[in-house]
């Protein structure tokens, strides 16, 4: 299911077997919440050779629902990918929502943020739910506690993100997938910032026999430092033959910080999120596209970029676009930013079977600080 096939430091580089097709670690999954990653179509997606793209079982179980999903022979022929999708199990959005939710052993009852009506979610129905959605790789469902918290706090969500699953592979181990092709499931760490619980937390997963592993419950609001410490301690205790995720991570910067300590697969909206806001990344650091300073400038967004878009338009073309409010920026804008995220772990693989990811990372990290807008 997972090959390791080589290191550098901490830094790996795999290889994830799943029922859609390979997918070459490190990996940056574009984020897809409702079946769709946003301003893109699928056909852009091949383009960019994304290998495996997130979904969110919130999302999808309110909207389209179970049936419709189902009918459709899962999540894949209803939006017509042929490549894997992992999902989120909803746990995030259950965090984020605190003022419709209420937490007990259960599980979690929520009112939609769509028509406020009321919703259980318990970790067998998750794993129900992701059954029928036909995902690749599913997640258990955790609670992700809040930043700050208390360390009783989190001590309680530890405990309680491990009895769920426990209760999410017994589901997963008595229940089939329903479209003939293979579905893995991941184990999530909690624990906060404070280390002896993350430890606790890793120890207690890592135990249940998951197919991968995830370490939810960062990037909510702490300093990257300390996001870098924690990933630092857990991923050491997680099985080495095994993948492992950190949820919802984050900047290019984050990116190559935690494959330097060992992570294989990411996701995050802000590829796709800032380039809807006119913010894309480039090898030399970030440009705002509504610069004024990019008005007539006739140079692609990074030289070096192959994407259809910087094959195709100038700064001043896309700038021109986003001042006008024309949609077709937003587009173009996303599929770079995704090129450049995949290029960037295409690159980090490539450093670490060849065993000079140490001075890549070096270099690279130097020209992802750099402001483009600031100094053109």
């Amino acid at each position: 299911m997972f090959t390791l096939e080589g290191r550098d430091g901490n830094a790996r580089a795999g290889r994830l077997q799943t029922g859609h097709g390979e997918v070459l670690t490190p990996v940056f999954m574009p984020v897809g919440t409702q079946g769709t990653v946003k301003t893109v179509d699928q056909r852009d997606l091949r383009e960019v050779d994304a290998r495996i793209i997130l979904g969110n079982t919130y999302h999808l179980y309110l909207r389209p629902g179970a049936e419709i999903l189902e009918r459709f022979g899962g999540l894949h022929g209803f939006m017509q990918w042929d490549g894997a999708i992992l999902t989120d199990s909803g746990g995030y959005q259950v965090f984020s929502l605190s003022e419709l939710r209420t937490i007990d052993e259960e599980g979690v009852t929520f009112k939609s943020h769509l028509d406020g009506s009321s919703h259980l979610f318990t970790p067998e129905q998750v794993v129900k739910m992701q059954r029928s959605i036909g995902s690749d790789v599913m997640m258990v469902l955790d609670e992700c506690a809040p930043f700050p918290c208390d360390r009783e706090y989190a001590l309680r969500s530890v405990d309680l993100t491990t009895r769920w699953a426990e209760r999410s592979r017994r589901a997963f181990e008595a229940t089939a997938p329903r479209y003939g092709h293979s579905q893995l499931q991941f184990g999530i760490v909690q624990g906060s910032v404070y280390d002896d619980l993350r430890a606790r937390s890793a120890d207690d997963i890592a135990s249940m026999g998951f197919d991968g592993h995830a370490i939810g419950g960062l990037a909510v609001g702490e300093e990257a430092g300390e996001m870098y410490r924690i990933v630092e301690a857990v991923t050491p205790r997680l099985p080495a033959d095994r993948p492992r995720y950190l949820m919802g991570v984050g900047t290019p910067e984050n990116l190559v910080e935690a494959v330097a300590r060992g992570v294989d697969m990411f996701d995050c909206v802000l590829p796709t999120r800032n380039g809807r806001n006119g913010q894309v990344f480039t090898a030399s650091g970030t440009l705002n596209l509504r610069n004024a300073v990019h008005r007539d400038d006739p140079r692609p967004l990074d030289e070096r970029c192959a994407c259809t878009t910087c094959r195709s338009y100038s700064r001043a073309y896309l700038r021109h676009l986003f001042m006008a409010k024309e949609v077709l920026g937003l587009r173009l804008a996303t599929i770079h930013n995704l090129t450049f995220y995949l290029n960037l772990m295409r690159a980090m693989r490539a450093a670490i079977l060849e065993g000079r990811f140490a001075a890549w990372r070096a270099t690279t990290l130097a020209g992802l600080t750099h402001n483009v807008s600031a100094s053109t």
